[in-house]
């Protein structure tokens, strides 16, 4: 089987992590894979702030836990010590979906490097709020972005199988 399909095949989403921090190397091949998701006219409006700094990571967390609703002391980061925030510029109209494909490429790049990932939702909320543009205003983000969402990275503390595919799913004509 292609090593790409497989990768898509066998990709889960980790809710369990190390706290080890994936080398600096591994995180920026991440990032790169998702730097170079297709985008609507090749606009490329979709940036990715890299957040390795523990305290900024359990800033975003709290927030984001908050906006979730979930009692104090529960981490929706599931303790991943790095976050890669998508963000999309809102002046491009696919921006949405091409940081949605920035996500995709970023989650496939860390399993093809054995590092875990997940999808967390709640970015578009974290930046809307004055709290998270004074987060993109001290790190010199200008513009009218929007979250698009959360890869948090790490090495997986769990395993996870292979879950089959509903049946039914797709039609031919």
């Amino acid at each position: 089987m292609n090593d790409i399909i497989k990768a898509m095949k066998e990709r889960r989403s980790i809710r369990n992590f190390k706290p080890d921090m994936p080398p600096k190397n591994l995180i920026d091949e991440v990032i790169e894979a998702g730097l170079f998701a297709a985008s609507g006219r090749n606009l490329q409006g979709v940036i990715i702030v890299a957040v390795t700094d523990k305290n900024l990571r359990d800033k975003l967390s709290e927030m984001n836990r908050k906006i979730g609703g979930w009692d104090e002391g529960f981490d929706p980061f599931y303790g991943a010590p790095a976050v890669l925030i998508v963000l999309g510029d809102k002046s491009v109209p696919t921006y949405l979906y091409d940081g949605s494909l920035v996500m995709g490429n970023l989650m496939l790049a860390a399993h093809s490097l054995e590092l875990g990932s997940c999808w967390i939702h709640r970015a578009k909320e974290e930046f809307e709020s004055d709290e998270g543009k004074a987060i993109l205003n001290e790190l010199g983000i200008e513009g009218d972005f929007e979250g698009i969402g959360h890869c948090v990275l790490g090495y997986p503390n769990e395993k996870k199988d292979i879950i089959a595919r509903k049946e039914n799913r797709v039609f031919y004509k």
